[in-house]
């Protein structure tokens, strides 16, 4: 045995310990001390307590051998069971992976930028304030954040595609022959003028009002913006501070609600619409958008309401004095009150004094303008109204279709559109017209009550100059010079003495056409019936069909020339039948009357069974002025939007009868002209016309011309209440020597020779 084992068996229970052998020299092993049997036990022995016997002891129990050797086996089955899993072998754990160096380092780093809060070695309220360092990452932080979100909102905003449509639509302006305008029409009034229209001194103007720094800014005033938006915040309402492009955006993009959710989002599309949009481009939409007053947008409509001019005749004062209305056209304009007159008065002086400071007025020439510029009290509506809403009708209808204009497009407004109406000759004829209504009105008010009068002047070239349509369009919708109401009468035999003269005439079936000459002799007797090559015409009664003369007088042989004078039936309606009427028919529409209003092809055909309008009457008469070539009559003569010409198709003039039979026709009007009204014609000797009357006295006309003017007159009486047939005239018309019709036409046709 050797000493070792001695020393143990001679060692009681109680002083017994395991041990752990440490190897002397490097080249021992580490050994293991088995332990004790299971039963034994290692008691150290802890002193009794005041509370606890002394006899009682702790006992840690010391693992037996078998306890050792099962831990070491599930131990090895545990990193086996990571090594598998090391292998990718599916259904087995992955082991998790160590903390890299570059997480340890963030980890340290967030704990040491975790504010201490509450603040420790701080007592009383002061523990709860942050630190200067705590602030400073507050509020990098904040506007980190409000960065990201900025720029992700900036990424997420487009440009809106459609621009409102309130902000879009415009009126339509019409002017006279002479270039001034005549009217409007439209729910808006705005007017878009191009850039290069508009003066450097009224861009100026705006832009030293509303945002000097505009070439500069990048489309957003950001003190504007926190002003703004602090003011709606704190007391519930926003205030200004946008730019030129912002207000732009507002105008064509969004709506007018004063929130933040719109500011933000206006903010958003200015700074993109900076980015995509020139300048000029901007600042063009903003004055054509921008509400100036008077129901006014843009800054040409806002030059016409103040000062009756367009804007590229605007001086720097006036410009100034626009530029004010800007701020808030009710609080500005002069006109409303003292008060206004007052604030207008002030910011047109600090509108020029800033023109000056930003270097785009010189002293010099700011010195000039000491004298506030007064508008006019009444802005310059040219609102449509009476007589000229017939003209804007006539017009609007004829642009439309020469100038393939949708009802759409034309309802989007913007188009500058210039008429042939004359101004003058505008009130000649509307004075004439009601002359003679009143005095109809007040000689006889129960037969005049249901009088109409149509009335129109066409210049030799198509030109439609006048019209009389009614008493007021707003009462009477429907335009009397364009009426195809009631028949031509006599007034149409110019037309069958054209068309023979033209065509020459059958006697019998299939021969040659045989001319015939204003000399050429008819029967003018009354109630002499009509023939043709196989004998008398019969009617579908079964009764010959004969003409009669006014009075039925007899007139005998009488020559075309001298029938047409006279205004002698019969002679034409044979002339008719032997001409053919096809020939008369075709020869009237190739004068200018409308297929539509030609009556049915039957011997009453020559003596006016169609129903013309006056302006078609007037026209076709000025084809015999202007020597047989035929214009269709047109009211616009040019058209523009917003400054770009329309294409616009314009008649051109067609040979409707030969130059010999116009001059002759001619010759034939002057003589009925002067043979009615000799003064007249001697006083105007290039002046023909001739009355016209029905048979049944439903109608009385007097058509002519005067150099190269025509003009018609139509005088008949419907009851409108009761239905659209015509009436008697009951002496309406007045007699021979005093006719209505030719009053009017001597009233429109004699001041202007």
């Amino acid at each position: 045995m050797s000493r070792r084992a001695e020393d143990t068996e001679n060692e009681t229970p109680a002083e017994r310990t395991t041990q752990l052998r440490v190897p002397p020299r490097a080249e021992e092993t580490t050994q293991l001390r088995i332990p004790p049997r299971a039963e034994e036990t290692t008691q150290l022995r802890i002193p009794p307590s005041a509370d606890s016997p002394a006899e009682e002891t702790t006992q840690l129990r010391v693992p037996s051998a078998a306890e050792i050797e099962a831990h070491s086996g599930a131990r090895d089955l545990a990193q086996r069971v990571d090594r598998g899993a090391n292998t990718g072998h599916r259904g087995t754990r992955r082991k998790p992976a160590m903390p890299s160096a570059l997480a340890g380092r963030w980890a340290r780093i967030a704990r040491r930028l975790r504010p201490a809060y509450p603040r420790p070695g701080r007592t009383g309220w002061r523990r709860w304030v942050p630190s200067w360092r705590q602030w400073l990452c507050a509020w990098g932080l904040a506007i980190g954040l409000s960065g990201t979100f900025l720029v992700i909102a900036y990424a997420a905003t487009d440009i809106p595609q459609n621009l409102n449509t309130y902000a879009t639509q415009q009126d339509n302006v019409y002017f006279w022959s002479d270039g001034t305008p005549m009217a409007r029409t439209g729910w808006v009034r705005r007017q878009a003028m191009p850039l290069k229209d508009i003066p450097q001194d009224v861009r100026w103007a705006v832009l030293a009002a509303e945002n000097e720094s505009f070439y500069s800014d990048p489309g957003i005033s950001f003190k504007g913006i926190t002003r703004a938006l602090v003011r709606t915040v704190g007391e519930g309402n926003t205030e200004g501070g946008s730019t030129i492009t912002q207000q732009y955006v507002k105008n064509v993009y969004l709506n007018q609600n004063r929130s933040v959710s719109r500011k933000f989002t206006e903010a958003m599309i200015s700074l993109k619409l900076d980015q995509k949009m020139s300048k000029d481009k901007i600042l063009e939409g903003y004055l054509n958008t921008s509400w100036f007053g008077r129901g006014t947008y843009g800054i040409q409509r806002a030059s016409q309401a103040y000062y009756g001019k367009d804007v590229g005749e605007l001086n720097v004062s006036e410009a100034a004095m626009l530029a004010s209305l800007l701020k808030g056209a009710g609080l500005y304009d002069p006109t409303v009150s003292q008060a206004n007159h007052k604030r207008a008065v002030e910011r047109w002086s600090w509108i020029l004094d800033r023109m000056v400071k930003i270097g785009k007025l010189s002293p010099a020439e700011r010195a000039k303008y000491t004298k506030f510029p007064e508008p006019t009290t009444q802005s310059q509506t040219f609102d449509t109204g009476k007589q000229t809403d017939y003209l804007v009708e006539l017009a609007t209808q004829y642009a439309k279709k020469a100038a393939h204009i949708s009802d759409q497009q034309f309802d989007l407004g913007g188009y500058q559109i210039y008429t042939t109406f004359d101004r003058k000759r505008e009130t000649a004829l509307t004075d004439a017209v009601t002359k003679a209504r009143n005095k109809a009105l007040k000689d006889d008010p129960k037969t005049a009550k249901a009088a109409h009068y149509g009335a129109s002047s066409v210049a030799t070239d198509g030109k439609i100059l006048a019209v009389y349509g009614g008493p007021d369009h707003r009462t009477q919708g429907y335009n009397e010079s364009n009426a195809t109401t009631v028949p031509a009468g006599s007034a149409f035999l110019p037309f069958v003495y054209a068309a023979g003269l033209e065509h020459g005439v059958h006697k019998t079936r299939d021969s040659t056409a045989t001319p015939v000459t204003p000399d050429s002799l008819y029967n003018g007797d009354d109630n002499v019936p009509v023939s043709t090559p196989e004998g008398p015409y019969w009617d579908r009664s079964g009764k010959v069909v004969a003409a009669h003369n006014d009075g039925k007088k007899s007139w005998g042989q009488i020559s075309l020339r001298r029938a047409l004078a006279e205004s002698v039936n019969v002679p034409f309606m044979q002339l008719g039948m032997d001409t053919g009427l096809l020939n008369v028919r075709q020869t009237a529409e190739a004068a200018g009357l409308l297929s539509s209003s030609i009556g049915p092809q039957v011997p009453a055909l020559s003596l006016g069974n169609s129903t013309p309008s006056a302006i078609r009457m007037a026209n076709a008469y000025a084809t015999f002025a202007a020597g047989g070539s035929h214009t269709e009559p047109y009211s616009v003569r040019r058209i523009t939007r917003n400054g770009s010409q329309v294409v616009l198709d314009t008649p051109r003039p067609k040979r409707a009868v030969s130059a010999e039979v116009a001059r002759e026709v001619t010759e034939a009007l002057a003589d009925a002209l002067g043979g009615a009204h000799p003064t007249a014609a001697k006083s105007a000797p290039d002046t023909a016309g001739k009355a016209g009357t029905t048979a049944d006295d439903t109608a009385a006309w007097y058509v002519g011309t005067n150099r190269s003017v025509s003009t018609a007159v139509v005088l008949y009486r419907i009851d409108l209440t009761k239905s659209l047939e015509p009436l008697p005239l009951k002496g309406l018309a007045g007699a021979s020597a005093d006719d209505v019709p030719y009053g009017i036409w001597a009233g429109a046709m004699s001041p202007l020779g």
